[in-house]
């Protein structure tokens, strides 16, 4: 059977949805396929959300911050949105049968000194994991 496929939406795709990237592929990819992608992508992922998200061991410093025109001729069962704007300007995905909305803050934002920033993407990065915890905890009991 064909997993199916989850894409996360954020406007950059540098922080957010790379996190809940991680966390799905951490979770879920024994039967859940996931990509994120940005409306407006960043050069490269946020090296602290790689940080963070190294410091509960999920390696995301691979990742790549894709645009969504990448993915509008996939098959995606879902579409999640973790940012206000992406849900706003998300384009028409006719090929997306569920949609959610998730947002979080952008800890690409904080400011301050570095460990000040750092705990705004700790909280982030725990806010988005207890959501996609759940998330697929509600998948895997559908199956």
């Amino acid at each position: 059977m064909e997993q199916p496929l989850i894409l996360i939406l954020c406007t950059g795709n540098s922080c957010r949805s790379q996190m809940a990237e991680g966390f799905i592929k951490e979770l879920a990819d024994d039967f859940l396929l996931v990509e994120s992608a940005g409306m407006n992508p960043a050069k490269e992922v946020h090296p602290l959300a790689v940080k963070v998200m190294k410091e509960i061991g999920i390696d995301i410093s691979k990742n790549n911050c894709k645009h969504i025109h990448l993915f509008l001729d996939h098959k995606i069962d879902t579409v999640i949105t973790v940012c206000d704007n992406a849900d706003q300007s998300c384009p028409a995905l006719p090929k997306a049968i569920k949609r959610h909305h998730f947002s979080f803050p952008d800890p690409a934002e904080a400011m301050g000194t570095e460990t000040e920033k750092l705990q705004v993407f700790r909280q982030v990065r725990d806010d988005i994991g207890k959501l996609f915890l759940a998330y697929i905890a509600g998948r895997r009991d559908a199956l």
